[in-house]
């Protein structure tokens, strides 16, 4: 029998062909969309810590991954028989099939952003986290953006695999678009013209979709947007703006003989590893004090015991005379994040937000806190990155700034907090050698300023030009706490300075 192409052309003309086609685009994009969110919760619920919680996510997803839709599918459309009252919805094939697809496209869907949400670094919670956002805003406006867009490429092929999937509803009579052509075909019995007509409407529609998830898909891909950077005529247009408007320098807190930040005793440890071994550490007002060692001293878990990113097996932390944070009691969260809020902190590997503009970048908290409104948000934050020499580059994104632009861009952010104390963990390590200088050009300005601060830092000349005290830690306590000053004087009579100098390579 010979195919029958004016047969098959005219089957782009049948109206139930299109009416499928609509139901085939609305099963698909309704169990896409409720797969989309059911499955989130349960990526959630899975990556949570209580097993009551991550549990039921663990057997749900076991569960309908094991099995096959055909049989979920005649199982829920027949479920009536079993339950009488589910007639009136599921007695009907759309919903039904609604139902089963969603089902079983939730559990797909919970492992697909459940990578997408390990895929983002830890480094960008503690980002949220030492800007003092809740866990609620760390995840609505860090995490999940992030993860959303690592998931974007596999959920739009899992979209593609749903619609080809909604074939199977003709097993419940529902008019999609196999059925219409099983139909057509039992009464002509031309079935190579029918199925290859099915065929390309499926193709069609495949074709379609694609074409509009690449372009959004093309959208959000950040590494195809070009480097906006401002001419310096706009950047002069902005200065004269700034310079017409209140000042909004950091607040600082007034100068007095009470220290502003205690540490008392504090121990911290994992498992049999004891990082820090009962420190002490005083800190007043306008003091600028570097915390240097070895590598495995505890100098980085010192200074993140104090905005709270890692908790304390023993001791007690004061900021401005006031219990903070400490160990054995249930921990205020409220005022912990209030004494966060008080304390900045630049990260060795900047953990800028990537998804968001360096602009963003720095208005977000204040926004977020409502210190500011929007416009203020930004006079604030184009001040804070003309102080670091970055006013041009404030459209642009993390990724096309040098790493030595990204932790001025760190630093702002932090000041954007207008915080009475700065925390920096090693800020120059991960950068090249000739980008150090313009990151402690920042520091220093800061130092000049008043600003109190702990630097972690293996800048040993820096350390010695900048600081009020040094303080250097090995095997978790505090060996040495002294004025540099007294390190250059070299006096022979003090044997404890003899490790210090010998580590910082004073002669």
């Amino acid at each position: 029998m010979e195919f029958d192409w004016g047969y098959f052309l005219s089957l782009f003309s049948v109206g139930a062909f299109w009416k499928a086609c609509v139901t085939v685009i609305v099963v698909s994009a309704l169990s896409w969309l409720f797969g989309l969110i059911l499955g989130f919760f349960l990526a959630c619920a899975k990556l949570s810590g209580p097993r009551w919680l991550s549990l039921p996510a663990e057997i749900y997803i076991w569960f309908f991954r094991s099995v096959p839709l055909m049989v979920l599918l005649v199982f829920v459309y027949n479920l009536p028989q079993l339950f009488p009252s589910t007639q009136s919805f599921l007695g009907i094939p759309f919903i039904a099939g609604l139902v089963s697809m969603t089902l079983t496209e939730a559990a797909y869907m919970a492992e697909i952003h459940r990578g997408g949400l390990l895929s983002v670094s830890k480094g960008q919670t503690e980002a949220g986290h030492a800007l003092s956002l809740s866990f609620i805003g760390i995840q609505r406006l860090i995490i999940i953006p992030q993860a959303f867009r690592i998931s974007l490429p596999t959920l739009i092929n899992e979209y593609i695999t749903i619609i080809k999937l909604s074939s199977i509803l003709s097993v419940i009579s529902l008019p999609e678009l196999l059925l219409t052509g099983q139909r057509l075909y039992a009464q002509n019995f031309l079935v190579m013209e029918t199925l290859l007509a099915v065929a390309l409407y499926y193709v069609l529609i495949v074709t379609l979709f694609s074409g509009l998830f690449r372009f959004i898909e093309n959208h959000l891909d950040l590494h195809r947007r070009k480097p906006q950077t401002l001419s310096e005529e706009t950047c002069d247009a902005l200065r004269s703006n700034l310079s017409a408007e209140s000042s909004i320098e950091p607040d600082r807190v007034a100068s007095s003989s009470s220290p502003i930040l205690q540490l008392h005793a504090i121990e911290k440890s994992w498992g049999q590893h004891q990082v820090l071994r009962g420190v002490d550490l005083t800190v007043h007002h306008g003091e600028v004090i570097s915390v240097i060692g070895p590598s495995g001293s505890g100098k980085t878990t010192l200074i993140r015991t104090i905005n709270a990113l890692e908790s304390i097996n023993k001791g007690e932390i004061s900021l401005f005379g006031e219990a903070y944070l400490r160990c054995g009691t249930q921990q205020n969260k409220a005022r912990v994040r209030a004494g966060v809020r008080r304390i900045g902190m630049v990260f060795q590997g900047f953990h800028l937000f990537p998804h968001r503009t360096v602009l963003e970048n720095i208005t977000l908290a204040p926004r977020y806190h409502k210190l500011l409104d929007k416009p203020a948000s930004i006079s604030c934050a184009r001040r804070l990155l003309d102080r670091v020499g970055l006013l041009a580059h404030a459209d642009k994104y993390p990724h096309q700034l040098s790493g030595g632009q990204q932790q001025r861009v760190a630093i702002a952010r932090a000041l954007a907090l207008k915080p009475d104390i700065m925390l920096f963990d090693e800020p120059t390590s991960a950068l090249d050698p000739e980008l150090v200088g313009e990151v402690l050009k920042v520091i220093q300005s800061l130092a000049r300023e008043g600003m109190t601060m702990l630097i972690v830092t293996h800048e040993m000349d820096f350390a010695l030009s900048i600081s009020d005290r040094i303080v250097m830690m090995e095997n978790g306590v505090v060996q040495s706490d002294i004025a540099p000053q007294a390190i250059l004087a070299n006096d022979r009579s003090e044997p404890s300075l003899t490790r210090l100098r010998e580590f910082m390579g004073v002669n």
